[in-house]
């Protein structure tokens, strides 16, 4: 075993990198179930993000257009979403199910020959003279801009729901939509617009494994990042901030498992592997005593007749 092998200042950019697909899945998840809608379709629609991406990225050679490609993926198939529990009033949690089924199933499809095929590689954005500072500059400045986004989204989020007239009635719409409903306010229209926001969200994480932290297509490469986003907006009881947090801890305990498991620590590999799980779950249970972030109307069906 060998520890000093392990790179404290790369460890440290990888955990950010590693971070990013998880953060931007469970950001766009959060709006969601604020406006009361619960979407647990979320790695279905970050799988069809990133083969969407990846396809596009590889016939246009641009990563960007992947990226532009990746969210409007994951937008439309969460339209799928929220025509089956916004106007055929179908059940939220099966919605969701048969969502990530039909996600997999169809990137498995759109993917068959994007096999063994390298993307076009992401410009980092090194910005000069700050990203040579020692030890701070490879941690903080010289990522790609997808990493930056997915910080000032999360930011952005807070002040949007903190803030704003229209935070205001997303969160109106998430706590009592009959209540919304009766003040005038359009409560489908909220709700399919959050739920397009988090399938732009989902699909823009998927890309971000296709095309940056592992540059490649494989069948179910996003491997239950959907399902921790999940976990994730729950056990941070809602808070932007908190999913952040949530987010870097579970990137810094899987990025430290593989440095583990090269450094050749006496761990099977197997509970090295299940750590990031096991540990981010639990801090986050502990930090969710505070449950006044959980939506009132959160997985209700909103009857327009009312």
């Amino acid at each position: 075993m060998d520890l000093s092998a392990i790179n404290p200042v790369l460890l440290i950019a990888s955990l950010m990198v590693a971070a990013t697909p998880l953060l931007l899945a469970a950001i766009g998840e959060l709006v969601v179930e604020k406006a009361g809608v619960l979407n647990l379709g979320v790695e279905g629609m970050m799988i069809v993000g990133a083969i969407s991406g990846f396809a596009i990225s590889v016939e246009s050679g641009s990563p960007m257009l992947g990226l532009i490609a990746a969210m409007i993926g994951g937008a439309l198939l969460s339209l799928l979403f929220a025509f089956l529990t916004q106007f055929a009033l179908a059940n939220q949690v099966a919605s969701g199910l048969a969502l990530t089924l039909f996600g997999l199933g169809l990137s498995a499809l759109m993917g068959q020959s994007y096999v063994g095929i390298k993307p076009p590689a992401m410009a980092t954005l090194d910005i000069p003279v700050i990203s040579d500072i020692p030890v701070i500059g490879p941690i903080l400045f010289s990522h790609d801009p997808v990493l930056y986004i997915g910080i000032a989204l999360c930011a952005g989020v807070w002040a949007f729901l903190k803030f704003s007239r229209g935070g205001l009635v997303l969160r109106a719409v998430g706590e009592s939509h009959d209540a919304a409903h009766a003040l005038g306010y359009n409560v489908i229209r909220v709700r399919i617009l959050a739920i397009m926001f988090g399938g732009a969200c989902a699909g823009l994480g998927g890309a971000y494994i296709s095309l940056i932290r592992v540059p490649q297509w494989t069948e179910g490469m996003t491997a239950g990042i959907g399902w921790i986003a999940l976990a994730l907006v729950v056990f941070a009881s809602w808070k932007p901030w908190r999913v952040l947090l949530g987010a870097y801890l579970f990137g810094g305990i899987n990025v430290l498992q593989l440095n583990l498991q090269a450094a050749g620590i006496a761990i099977p590999v197997e509970y090295l592997a299940m750590s990031p799980y096991l540990i981010t779950i639990l801090v986050l249970v502990i930090m969710s005593a505070d449950k006044s972030g959980a939506p009132a109307s959160l997985g209700r069906t909103f009857h327009a007749s009312q």
